[in-house]
């Protein structure tokens, strides 16, 4: 059984090499999908792979990496409208 969530992660999430380690993450984990910065500053991850591995990463999500000083995690259930091959940096 496979998920998808949709997740915004808010504070000083960009120039803290975020999104390698979210990738990073992500591939220990099997999850599929991709991760990217936005122009407001926040990081987007969509992830597909079993529950309980998103879980996982949605927790690694709310400290992400050392530098990092995450300040809010938006998690909403997501249809996923693409196939994922692999879980990519955008």
């Amino acid at each position: 059984m496979s998920e998808c969530l949709h997740i915004i992660v808010k504070g000083r999430v960009q120039g803290v090499y975020f999104r390698a380690y979210t990738q990073k993450q992500a591939v220990k984990l099997n999850l599929k999908g991709f991760v990217r910065n936005l122009a407001n500053g926040s990081v987007e991850i969509v992830a597909t792979g079993h529950p309980e591995d998103l879980q996982k990463l949605l927790a690694w999500c709310h400290k992400g990496p050392m530098l990092a000083k995450v300040s809010e995690v938006i998690v909403s259930s997501h249809a996923a409208s693409e196939h994922f091959e692999l879980f990519e940096i955008r």
